[in-house]
């Protein structure tokens, strides 16, 4: 068995050269006919488009995303083709809620937002959506939830209309997939209509794909101030960013959100297991990620305890200082890990 692999993957390598006959390990963006043409299966992320221009005459039968989001597989075709394909739904999902956690942190410290009594409404109510509201429940928020393909199958009162959303929300968080089409479409759910149509001038967060708000639109809401301010890491065309949206965000990152080392971790190992599944392969082993290099936190409050852990002004000064290394700033992020790597002693 011969498998192509981006060589962004971490805690791969070890695990795999056990599993395959043949690895090769490529930049997601140099997938090219000629590399994937005799492989069996391929492992990618985003960055790798997997439709026919790619796949068209080669022997793939299985690919696996090491991400939650697919759009960037062309399903359709893959199901024409006789291709089996399987994201990792959920695998950085604690990450995410990590990120927005020290987010809504920050901007309590810094911006003097007082999150207790603020309501935080949830667009997009799956796995990351589910834990981002237990964040906000957490910090003493109200929440509004809003998804309505699961409304439809599920019915009740645990979902709130968007407009709902948008009169009553401090915060508007985005946790969809990108869907282009149809009657649940996301792309451009957040436009100078949407932003028009807002009451409570409230902070956007967007943590799921760039597309879902269109750019100029959320620029003129921050100029305007529809919008009161914005943390932003997945943006519209990765990686070339629009520069004046980073200068007017309150954090601006490289669409690195879910990218704490549990959470890669999780997806390489989801990953892996659906390769073994689909080719009927008894695996045996073990992906963890390096402990921390400062495991004990000492710290006098839970503010400073979570951004000892994970602090995105890290992050959001990187990309300000050198937007151009977008892809590289993705592609060499440091260690990161969640709450479980870490014990804190409070003083």
């Amino acid at each position: 068995m011969k498998v192509i692999v981006d060589d962004k993957i971490p805690f791969i390598k070890e695990a795999l050269d056990t599993l395959a006959d043949e690895v090769i390990y490529a930049p997601g963006k140099d997938f090219t006919p000629e590399l994937v043409r005799d492989a069996d299966a391929l492992i990618i992320r985003t960055r790798t488009r997997c439709d026919r221009r790619l796949l068209e005459g080669s022997r793939v039968r299985f690919i696996a995303t090491a991400t939650i989001g697919f759009d960037h597989i062309d399903t359709a075709y893959c199901q024409e083709a006789g291709i089996t394909w399987q994201n990792a739904p959920g695998c950085n999902s604690a990450s995410v809620a990590q990120y927005m956690h020290s987010s809504l942190l920050l901007l309590q410290r810094q911006k003097g937002f007082r999150l207790e009594g603020k309501t935080l409404g949830v667009i997009g109510v799956g796995n990351v959506g589910t834990k981002v509201a237990q964040v906000g429940r957490e910090l003493g928020m109200r929440v509004l939830l809003n998804d309505p393909p699961r409304q439809e199958k599920e019915g009740g009162n645990l979902f709130s209309p968007l407009e709902q959303l948008m009169e009553e929300c401090d915060v508007l968080t985005f946790h969809v997939p990108l869907i282009r089409e149809g009657a649940h479409k996301t792309f451009h759910l957040a436009d100078a209509d949407f932003f028009g149509r807002l009451k409570c001038r409230p902070v956007i967060a967007n943590t799921s794909r760039g597309e879902v708000i269109e750019t100029q639109a959320l620029l003129h809401a921050l100029q305007t101030g529809q919008v009161s301010n914005a943390i932003i890491d997945v943006w519209e065309n990765e990686p070339n960013i629009n520069l004046d949206l980073l200068d007017r965000v309150f954090i601006g990152t490289p669409h690195i959100a879910g990218y704490s080392a549990d959470g890669k971790a999780n997806a390489t190992r989801m990953s892996l297991d659906a390769l073994c599944r689909f080719f009927h392969i008894d695996a045996h082993y073990h992906i963890e990620p390096p402990a921390p290099p400062q495991p004990l936190i000492e710290a006098h409050d839970l503010t400073e305890a979570s951004l000892a852990m994970y602090d995105p002004r890290r992050d959001d000064q990187a990309l300000r200082l050198h937007p151009e290394l977008f892809e590289k700033l993705r592609g060499d992020y440091p260690l990161r890990r969640e709450q479980g790597a870490f014990q804190v002693k409070y003083i």
